[in-house]
């Protein structure tokens, strides 16, 4: 897993700093979560909530999950879908970095 940049970062209520980054594995973009720079395995972009606390409405991570709100997790999301479409051009047009 290649770290390209920070997406997001916060402060959590128990005083950890969460960092959402965006990462290249396997030959394709997605987010990865941090907590106080350690890797937290968990799905590769925020999910839905089943139920919506306040206003926090997605989720990254896997033990400990990290709650995001509309706003932070359509940032993620556009980020790494706008990476791996620029990936998916350089790729159908031949173009290697």
């Amino acid at each position: 897993m290649i770290v390209k940049r920070v997406l997001l970062k916060k402060v959590l209520q128990s005083g950890y700093v969460a960092e959402f980054n965006l990462v290249k594995r396997e030959g394709r973009y997605e987010a990865a979560l941090y907590l106080n720079g350690k890797f937290v395995g968990g799905p590769p972009t925020p999910q839905l909530l089943t139920s919506p606390k306040g206003e926090l409405t997605h989720w990254m991570g896997n033990r400990p999950a990290v709650g995001l709100t509309e706003s932070e997790a359509e940032l993620i999301t556009s980020e790494v879908e706008s990476e791996n479409e620029i990936l998916h051009h350089r790729e159908k047009s031949g173009w290697e970095a």
